[in-house]
């Protein structure tokens, strides 16, 4: 299993999920070129490039195929390089994930890059948790004001590096855009988000599955966009049922499985 993160988690940043993944498989996490601990990459290199550096790693590696795992920025790089590379993919999931950048973002990227830039960190801190998790009033979701502080304190504790890198990420996401209408691979693919998520809504996550040719689409209660932090060892049930063609229906923690897919149809 390749598991590709979002843009402000680094490679370590799923070792909670392990316990439940690596009894299944064996689980990749990397820092790619631009993120985590790698080198800074400047934002004229975008997604195909990253796309690239994602196939190079999983040749070099010698790997036949992947069971692919995108969230959220994850998703937009993994789906690059489920397009620009299809027999390497075996199966896909993709958490929080859209197919055109979320009007709130492309709103909220000046106000936070500014921030940024003059050293307002904690400004650009409250901005982020903000972008990232529902307004408290959306419905009842797991662990909020604890992943609030977690997220908050994250951001406040960023190095100038990461920070250099943080604005670049911006800037790379809104000058290439998040997507290509290229040709997506016809593996057995699931999306999903949390049923309260306002930054990549349900219905945007519906409509990336609705652009696969063989994607399910469901939502997990009780979570926002950081469904993956919120519920983890649900959500990595879920994902090692659909890596290993287990059920997914009638899950006590999700609602209803939709078949949205292009063959669906």
């Amino acid at each position: 299993m390749l598991l590709l993160g979002g843009s402000s988690q680094n490679r370590y940043s799923w070792q909670g999920h392990e316990k439940w993944l690596t009894p299944l498989c064996t689980l990749i996490t990397v820092d790619l070129p631009g993120y985590g601990s790698s080198d800074f990459l400047p934002a004229r290199y975008g997604i195909d490039f990253l796309a690239e550096a994602v196939a190079h790693m999983v040749t070099e590696l010698g790997l036949p195929q992947v069971n692919l795992f995108g969230g959220c920025f994850g998703e937009v790089v993994g789906l690059r390089f489920a397009q620009l590379h299809p027999g390497l993919v075996r199966r896909i999931v993709f958490a929080g994930a859209a197919i055109r950048l979320p009007g709130i973002y492309t709103d909220a990227v000046p106000r936070l890059t500014h921030a940024l830039e003059r050293g307002d960190i904690g400004g650009a801190a409250d901005g982020l948790v903000q972008l990232f998790m529902s307004n408290p009033g959306a419905g009842k979701v797991r662990r909020h004001a604890a992943v609030a502080r977690l997220l908050h304190q994250q951001f406040m504790n960023q190095t100038p590096d990461e920070i250099k890198k943080a604005v670049e990420h911006n800037t790379r996401l809104v000058t290439h855009g998040c997507y290509r209408p290229l040709p997506i691979p016809a593996v057995p693919s699931l999306v999903f988000t949390g049923e309260y998520d306002t930054l990549c809504t349900p219905q945007m996550g519906r409509e990336l599955a609705e652009a696969m040719p063989a994607a399910l689409f469901t939502t997990v209660k009780e979570t926002d966009h950081l469904v993956t932090v919120e519920r983890r060892e649900e959500s990595s049930d879920l994902i090692g049922r659909f890596f290993t063609d287990a059920s997914i229906e009638g899950l006590s923690y999700c609602n209803a499985v939709e078949s949205l897919g292009l063959s669906a149809g």
